[in-house]
């Protein structure tokens, strides 16, 4: 299944009650200005509507930030405005990032049209919880993955691993867990310490928060191996699904080089092909008050719009395409860019025992999987 000709949808809600010491994303703490930050954001959409034109929607995805601390009411706002403004293609993916402790919400959720919910457990571990800077329980956890599951068709849950301390055996039986709760997705994810962070300025001063590479990459094998005596299969470098029905089908339209629009503060879009008029690339202004600004004096809220180059153009779809277990199709590629790769270090890589091809088209082996998108950028000249 290719989604590269579909129509995508992310809203982008940045506020956050706590923010975690590992992350980077583009998240404040609440200010009191919520109701006039969800007006700019549907005043967006339908400024958005004017660039993408009749096309309809495969996928609405709120992420952020933390969007499960909007209303049900406010969330149906956005889930209506959407079908008025672009409609649906049958059957969408409609999906939400929700924290443990917003179980409450859950059960209205699949009365607005929401059918995915994405949790954000990161451990089964109440001591790596709070080495990582949340503010859940284990229970929490669990009885939000259960309440999911009774509110939606698709359950996915969020878990960290490579901490520094962290064994094997650990990490094996946090996956365990996972498995034994009954989701269909797991997107178990490397910590990473980004600049600009709480954790980032703890290992500037010295502190050992993660493992090292080596290390983290046999746990990195690990999750394949127990994950897949659990009956999933690993579609991307990160995630973890049971069947087709279970994979992300927002997250592909990234992977695959689809179409999607991008609303709410920092948000980024992407629209067309080199090809055809040139694939744009947008992102929204980034602080909320300065988004909302731009909403109101422009009627929509992208602040920086670029036309890509052939050449980053193909960039991305390199980057992105190799990441899926499907993998690369070079024809398509070409395509869209009238570029190709380089051939010589296709070759050396395959050598390597890093990727596989077979005519035009590459994947990573599971080594090539472990060094990513080093192996993806040697492809392009």
């Amino acid at each position: 299944m290719s989604l590269s000709g579909a129509l995508g949808l992310y809203v982008h809600w940045p506020y956050c009650a706590r923010i975690c010491p590992y992350c980077d994303f583009n998240v404040y703490r609440p200010k009191g200005a919520e109701d006039a930050l969800l007006d700019a954001i549907l005043a967006d959409m339908r400024g958005w509507r004017e660039r993408t034109g009749t096309r309809r929607l495969t996928s609405l995805h709120l992420g952020g930030g933390t969007p499960s601390l909007l209303s049900p009411v406010a969330l149906e706002r956005i889930v209506s405005a959407a079908a008025e403004i672009w409609g649906f293609e049958a059957a969408p993916e409609i999906g939400l990032e929700a924290n443990p402790n917003d179980l409450a919400s859950f059960a209205d959720y699949a009365s607005i049209g929401m059918n995915r919910l994405s949790i954000g457990v990161q451990s089964f571990d109440g001591n790596a919880l709070t080495r990582l800077g949340r503010d859940h329980s284990v229970d929490e956890a669990v009885r939000a993955v259960e309440a999911a599951q009774k509110a939606v068709d698709q359950v996915s849950l969020d878990l960290i691993y490579a901490w520094h301390g962290q064994t094997l055996e650990h990490w094996r039986g946090e996956l365990g867990q996972a498995a034994a709760l009954g989701v269909g997705h797991v997107s178990p994810y490397q910590l990473t310490i980004e600049s600009g962070t709480a954790f980032g300025k703890r290992v500037a001063r010295g502190d050992k928060l993660v493992l090292e590479p080596d290390d983290a990459a046999d746990f990195y094998s690990l999750t394949e191996e127990v994950l897949g005596e659990a009956g999933f299969e690993r579609y991307e470098i990160s995630n973890h699904a049971q069947d087709l029905a279970a994979q992300s089908r927002h997250n592909r339209l990234y992977w695959e080089g689809g179409d999607w629009i991008g609303a709410g503060p920092g948000a980024h879009g992407r629209l067309g092909a080199h090809s055809k008029a040139g694939r744009i690339a947008t992102e929204a202004a980034r602080r909320p008050q300065d988004y909302i600004d731009q909403v109101m004096s422009t009627g929509w809220g992208v602040k920086s719009l670029e036309t890509l180059s052939a050449d980053d153009e193909r960039t991305e779809r390199v980057l992105m395409g190799m990441r899926i277990a499907s993998g690369l199709d070079l024809a398509e590629v070409t395509g869209f860019t009238g570029l190709g790769i380089d051939e010589a270090e296709c070759q050396r890589m395959s050598e390597l025992g890093y990727l596989v091809r077979d005519g035009e088209h590459l994947s990573l082996t599971r080594e090539g999987q472990v060094l990513g998108d080093a192996v993806s950028m040697a492809l392009i000249p």
